[in-house]
């Protein structure tokens, strides 16, 4: 377990130590600003009885801070190590593979979360001096942020997972945002709901990062939802733990 918090520390730590950290958070916070703007217009054209939490995931800026954040935040997480030549003096220490894997994917997500902080604080700000909208409903406020957490986390296990693969930190930015692109784009095929699918339709819309992120921002945590992302947290987890196992061996 201390070596477990030690690297966890080391991890979440070497994010603000550079520039590239305080970029990371100014950037989440310029694009979600970007995406209240955009319901606060809608909202001057057209007032709605829904909560504003329940808006934001209609912004495209909104998911393309998702979509972004896990590749810039994990792309060094091991491609970094292996190109300065520090990886293989981690394997080396007597700490397991799962401690390093689980060190770094918990201090990359709790990075993730903290860049996402400040924006919870802009519903409050936006309820108390514009004019038209109500007092913020904290449960859909919080649901939000659990969906935030849990689809963030399996964005986070998928980057650890492609900057294990190589030591280029661009490929591994890549190939975390192909894969993680990849899925919300079969996910959203739900949401046009194409009579020709059938029942690929249902399908679709289970594993749907919008419709599921719809029911986050409403209040509604469905349990399928948390399982189905745990789920693949857990897998991506499993398979970065046999990437480095696969080295140790070499």
């Amino acid at each position: 377990m201390a070596a477990f918090l030690t690297l966890t520390r080391r991890e979440l730590s070497g994010y603000f130590f550079s520039l590239r950290g305080y970029v990371i958070i100014a950037g989440v916070q310029l694009l979600i600003g970007a995406s209240l703007l955009i319901v606060l217009d809608a909202l001057n054209e057209k007032p709605f009885d829904i909560p504003l939490t329940e808006k934001l995931p209609n912004s495209g800026f909104f998911w393309l801070v998702l979509l972004l954040m896990a590749p810039i935040i994990t792309m060094r997480t091991y491609a970094h190590e292996k190109s300065t030549g520090t990886f293989e003096t981690l394997l080396a220490t007597p700490v397991s593979d799962r401690a390093v894997v689980l060190a770094k994917f918990v201090g990359a997500w709790l990075f993730y979360l903290l860049a996402w902080a400040p924006a919870a604080t802009l519903p409050f700000l936006l309820s108390r001096y514009v004019d038209g909208l109500g007092p913020v409903d904290t449960g859909p406020l919080v649901s939000l942020a659990l969906g935030v957490g849990v689809i963030g986390a399996f964005f986070m296990a998928v980057g650890c997972f492609a900057s294990a693969l190589t030591r280029s930190q661009i490929i591994a930015a890549m190939t975390s945002f192909a894969i993680g692109t990849g899925v919300f784009l079969i996910g959203l095929l739900a949401v046009y709901r194409p009579p020709q699918l059938g029942w690929k339709t249902d399908l679709f819309a289970h594993i749907s990062m919008v419709e599921h992120m719809g029911d986050f921002a409403s209040g509604i945590v469905d349990s399928r939802h948390l399982v189905f992302y745990i789920s693949l947290t857990l897998m991506f987890l499993y398979l970065t733990e046999q990437v480095l196992a696969s080295r140790r061996w070499k």
